[in-house]
């Protein structure tokens, strides 16, 4: 399993990157980055170009995008496609969990189960060596649970 890194670490983990590669640092890439390291919890493209757009800071999509993938490729973000939902992505030092997904309104909650982890971290798959893993787990949160219970009952001819 990967060793959980704090966001300075993170931080210096891409500008070390940058340097190797000879890429540039940029008030872009670095308003970017710096976005993300302070988010907690998922987000989306759309929330982080609006989140960037509230910081007064105007970024093209496209930037965003690059600098996402960039940081996809160096491990500091995970992607997670949920099923009939926008990606969202995540940073990767955040501790393990598990994610339920109302198949109603698309929130996901995160919950931790210490039970799933323990039984994960005893896993060996054959000629395969896991980095991280991600459950997930599709229902109908309480909120839209209740909401339909509230609904009258269509009678049909």
């Amino acid at each position: 399993m990967i060793k959980a890194e704090n966001n300075a670490s993170l931080l210096k983990r891409f500008n070390s990157y940058l340097d190797e590669q000879h890429m540039r640092h940029t008030p872009e890439r670095d308003a970017i980055v710096r976005r993300v390291l302070n988010i907690t919890g998922h987000f989306t493209i759309e929330q982080l170009k609006q989140m960037l757009d509230d910081d007064g800071f105007y970024v093209s999509k496209a930037t965003i995008y690059n600098t996402v993938d960039l940081l996809m490729t160096l491990g500091i973000l995970r992607r997670h496609c949920f099923e009939g939902l926008q990606a969202q992505y995540e940073k990767s030092n955040v501790p393990i969990h598990s994610h339920l997904i109302c198949t109603k309104c698309g929130k996901v909650k995160e919950v931790r189960d210490n039970n799933f982890i323990a039984f994960m971290n005893t896993r060996k798959f054959t000629a395969f060596t896991q980095d991280y893993y991600s459950l997930c787990v599709y229902g109908v949160c309480n909120s839209c649970a209740r909401k339909q219970k509230k609904k009258p009952k269509q009678l049909t001819p």
